[in-house]
């Protein structure tokens, strides 16, 4: 069986994108990129699927979604780099005091979920934004409830650091 028999590759598909997904979300924080990057990622199964036996076809999936997140992470970086030299703002001086608050709490908060470590934004993004339960994290995760408590209890405390701090 290869995953270059299209019966074969749509049951990969099937079974593997949406937690491939999920996965994403959980790091970028951005439901179409993720989706965006699944797509990309069977798209280069397909284009290598004769190197890429079945049995190792998640694992290739994986890895190039977790490339796919890495590289937009350093592109990010070097156009954080360019902006803060050129100095620009966009700023509009007359926007009223209530939308400012809300555009610079809407910043804090995506710097502070950004600024945790992945497994800590996991663990906080499944439970506030899936809403699942400490149980249902540690099953999907395949950890201990302890284990997500933990999680969860640092990256709360992280976030109350980082917020005080921005």
């Amino acid at each position: 069986m290869s995953v270059c028999e299209e019966k074969i590759y749509e049951q990969v598909f099937m079974t593997e994108s949406e937690g491939l997904r999920n996965f994403l979300y959980y790091k970028c924080g951005d439901m179409k990129q993720a989706e965006d990057w699944v797509q990309e990622s069977f798209v280069r199964m397909w284009n290598n699927c004769a190197k890429v036996p079945l049995a190792k076809a998640k694992g290739f999936l994986y890895t190039v979604a977790n490339n796919l997140f890495l590289n937009e992470v350093k592109h990010r970086k070097v156009v954080m780099k360019f902006e803060q030299r050129g100095g620009h703002t966009d700023r509009d001086n007359e926007s009223p005091q209530y939308l400012l608050e809300m555009e610079e709490f809407q910043q804090k908060l995506q710097t502070a979920i950004a600024a945790l470590p992945e497994k800590q934004r996991m663990v906080f993004l499944m439970n506030r934004i899936d809403q699942l339960k400490y149980r249902e994290i540690a099953e999907k995760l395949n950890i201990s409830v302890k284990a997500v408590e933990k999680r969860m209890h640092k990256a709360l405390a992280v976030l109350r650091k980082i917020y005080h701090k921005v």
